[in-house]
């Protein structure tokens, strides 16, 4: 029987029900693929142990009989296989516990494998938003936080621009057609801090001149 491990979201990605006059505009998860090569950086540990096999065939060559060297290689192909195969399990559990929500007044994260947590940041604490576009459309937007805005890097991780320690920037990471999925958070964001803010304010006893 299959089972939902986000049944009790009243709405996917989100805690709870948005208030009244919020709409979700577009809600996502990273790819697989793009996320392993992005933040687990598997296509560096993939080329690794291919150039190990390969300098041991080069140096046992020496040695031995071009297919007895050849052989000596395949300890170093398996390792390097069985490593990518354990990067891409931790790419897809991530990608499948995420939910990333543009509304018309916040960015939502719904991250973590182990931990679940949901990142809310509404447009007005939002500076700036960074388009890195990858192979296929797939892309990052990395989003520049006012500064009183504190976020743990490990928490985070891997939806975050990588590197950045001192003011943790996070990221809809690896996500698919994302130069679309950044207009319209452009725009959705414009919309949102163009508005002005009406408060109410006390009421104030007046008193007659005599």
């Amino acid at each position: 029987m299959s089972h939902d491990d986000f049944a009790v979201e009243p709405v996917p990605g989100l805690p709870e029900t948005p208030p009244k006059g919020e709409v979700i505009l577009w809600q996502g998860r990273p790819e697989t693929w793009a996320l392993a090569r992005e933040a687990l950086n598997i296509h560096w540990i993939a080329g690794y142990f291919a150039v190990l096999a390969v300098w041991r065939v080069g140096v046992s060559s020496a040695a031995m009989p071009l297919a007895s060297a050849l052989a000596t290689a395949i300890p170093f192909l398996l390792i390097g296989l069985v490593c990518c195969a354990i990067l891409l399990a931790m790419a897809w559990i991530q990608a499948r516990n995420t939910m990333y929500t543009i509304t018309t007044a916040r960015v939502a994260m719904r991250i973590g494998a182990a931990l679940t947590i949901t990142v809310n940041l509404p447009f007005t604490r939002i500076v700036s938003a960074d388009l890195s576009l990858g192979r296929k459309g797939n892309g990052t937007i990395a989003l520049s936080t006012v500064g009183d805005v504190r976020l743990s890097y490990m928490v985070l991780w891997p939806h975050l621009r990588p590197w950045q320690f001192k003011h943790t920037q996070p990221a809809l990471r690896a996500i698919p057609d994302a130069e679309r999925v950044a207009r319209i958070l452009a725009t959705a964001a414009e919309t949102r801090v163009s508005q002005p803010e009406v408060s109410r304010a006390p009421a104030q006893a007046t008193v007659a001149a005599e």
